[in-house]
């Protein structure tokens, strides 16, 4: 199915086709860097499928972007529920990796819509979708590979897997050496991926991203220097630092007489009683126990701090376990808890927000950055334990939660919980994070994406060497073998 969203006319300075994986984390930053392709006149194409089709089209109705959905191949893995198009909206986070692999299935249908459109330049698509690289390949235009993580969680996987550091006699919670940086210690437990369920997804995705022409990095150049410039000169393919995307969405179109959801209109009480508000999300995919839930709520009641939590609702069997209902009832006045996705950035930039209590998603931590807000550090999977050292070790713009037996990923107790909101919230630590290194990082955020910053120098560096690329190619089509 192919929608035309806006028919306004653009002068097309190239062709880009972006496929985000189906994910709205993986999503929102590539519908950000449609905007800036946009803006350099380039004509945009986005891929996506049937379920994910109306928010990719309504996220991006003022513009002029096309949009092509692909049927998710359902049929292929029974174990995926009819109409799961998202791993947002997956039974189990178990099902992740059959989910990834089963979106190989759609390279046909792409392969043939890919023919039906005016030339492609270039292609950026997701790092999780492998199988992009070959449709490049096959109608000849460069794919860049999309990877939303951070420059210092790439090269120090890279360093940790070509040395083995995880394979020595060290306990899982021992600190162990990163050999090129140092300075930088890891645990065992910040690699905990069941390697034998991830290996082929793993393989085929690091296989692909080391052939794709580039990666296009959601984070700015001044954020993590050390590492950006360590993998262009020791790693392939180059790295081209191109955010914080989100930046993007302070230029979108926002209503807010006719557009504010009932948690803003709480921030802006909370703004108005002079009261400053925490934050708590753990992001979309995390799965958290119901004995973690009322740890939470314990901790959060204690501290006596105003509080915002986002709960994923998908999780209401867990939640339904313990007496949700009496805990807000509790909290009203001081405590709100939401049970469906949020816009989280609308939500930082809220001038009563004051702290952020995160699993450390690279989203939520570029968000948190930007809109200044420190960061109380709780990882839970994936690349997150990395992102959690560089947020609180590296670039000291957050403290971290306390778990009980002092693991990377422990379960954390109520009274840990309340000491390290409250050390954020009313603290010396916390002042300090909040008052200089967000400050800071925030002011040179806002700076890559402003005209003549890194992030824009970049962006239109890598255009201007496709673009070059492209015309080359054309003389070559179009030279004395035709004559």
């Amino acid at each position: 199915m192919w929608s035309t969203i806006n028919s306004q006319h653009v002068e097309d300075e190239g062709h880009v086709v972006l496929f985000p994986f189906m994910s709205k984390g993986h999503t929102i930053p590539l519908l950000h860097l449609s905007r800036l392709f946009l803006a350099r006149r380039l004509r945009v194409t986005i891929f996506t499928t049937p379920a994910n089709h109306p928010f990719i089209n309504q996220s991006l109705a003022d513009t002029s972007a096309n949009v092509i959905s692909l049927s998710f191949p359902q049929s292929i893995s029974p174990k995926i529920p009819a109409g799961v198009e998202s791993t947002d909206n997956l039974p189990s986070i178990d099902l992740f990796f059959l989910f990834a692999l089963t979106t190989g299935h759609m390279q046909p249908d792409f392969e043939r819509a890919l023919q039906t459109l005016p030339r492609v330049s270039f292609m950026v698509s997701d790092a999780f979708l492998w199988w992009t690289l070959d449709s490049a390949d096959k109608l000849g235009f460069p794919r860049f590979v999309f990877y939303g993580c951070s420059n210092y969680a790439m090269p120090v996987f890279k360093v940790v897997a070509e040395n083995r550091l995880v394979h020595g006699p060290e306990s899982d919670d021992e600190l162990i050496t990163v050999t090129q940086f140092p300075w930088i210690k890891i645990t065992r437990k910040d690699f905990h991926e069941d390697q034998s369920q991830a290996s082929e997804f793993n393989m085929k995705a690091v296989v692909a991203a080391i052939r794709s022409f580039g990666v296009i990095s959601n984070s700015f150049y001044e954020l993590e220097p050390v590492f950006t410039d360590y993998w262009n000169s020791e790693c392939e393919p180059k790295v081209w630092c191109v955010g914080p995307l989100c930046q993007v969405a302070q230029d979108e179109p926002h209503d807010d007489h006719h557009d504010k959801p009932i948690w803003i209109e709480w921030l802006d009480e909370k703004l108005e009683e002079g009261s400053w508000v925490l934050y708590v999300a753990f992001g979309t995919q995390a799965e958290l126990s119901t004995e973690q839930l009322q740890e939470i709520a314990k901790g959060l009641e204690n501290s006596n701090i105003n509080f915002l939590w986002v709960i994923r609702s998908k999780g209401s069997e867990e939640t339904a376990a313990w007496d949700i209902n009496g805990f807000e009832e509790r909290m009203k006045g001081r405590g709100m808890v939401v049970k469906e996705w949020v816009d989280q950035r609308r939500i930082l930039m809220h001038e009563s927000v004051k702290g952020f209590v995160s699993h450390c998603g690279w989203n939520s931590v570029l968000e948190s950055i930007c809109a200044g807000v420190p960061i109380l550090a709780w990882p839970m999977m994936a690349e997150q334990p990395l992102n959690a050292r560089m947020v609180v070790e590296e670039i000291k713009v957050g403290v971290r939660v306390e778990t009980c037996d002092g693991s990377v990923n422990g379960f954390v107790k109520s009274e840990g919980l309340e000491k390290m909101v409250k050390e954020l919230m009313e603290g010396e630590k916390g002042e300090e994070v909040r008052k200089k290194k967000v400050k800071e990082f925030a002011e040179l955020a806002n700076k890559a994406v402003k005209e003549g910053g890194s992030s824009w120098l970049t962006l239109q560096s890598l255009i201007d060497e496709i673009t070059l690329i492209s015309s080359k190619k054309l003389d070559d089509e179009s030279g004395p073998h035709n004559e």
